[in-house]
């Protein structure tokens, strides 16, 4: 995992110009749940969860999106990555109610 102090330029934009102070959070995050956005990948079948998910919004909405190149994200897998995030998301926050169907009206002849 890359260390803070080996990109002192990204680490300027991640503390300071970030609108998160989570953003080393978030990478640290995105790096422990590797495996699920390999599988995503490669088998396309994987849901990523919502931690991973949390950190990959965090990272490219309000962090320097270009940082997921050092845990070897490639900027369309990001584009890709954070598609599938705000489709989950939005997926979420629908909220499905179910109301009983009325009787249906009985005639009688």
């Amino acid at each position: 995992m890359p260390n803070p102090h080996d990109f002192p330029a990204a680490g300027g934009r991640l503390e300071s110009g970030g609108s998160s102070p989570g953003c080393w959070d978030a990478l640290w995050e995105i790096k422990s749940c590797m495996n699920e956005i390999e599988a995503y990948f490669i088998n396309g079948t994987i849901d990523i969860g919502p931690p991973c998910c949390q950190a990959i919004t965090t990272i490219t909405r309000h962090c320097w999106p270009a940082v997921l190149a050092g845990v070897g994200v490639t900027p369309e897998e990001s584009d890709i990555l954070r598609g599938y995030c705000d489709a989950e998301s939005a997926a979420a926050d629908v909220v499905v109610s179910f109301q009983p169907l009325p009787s249906p009206a009985v005639v009688l002849n």
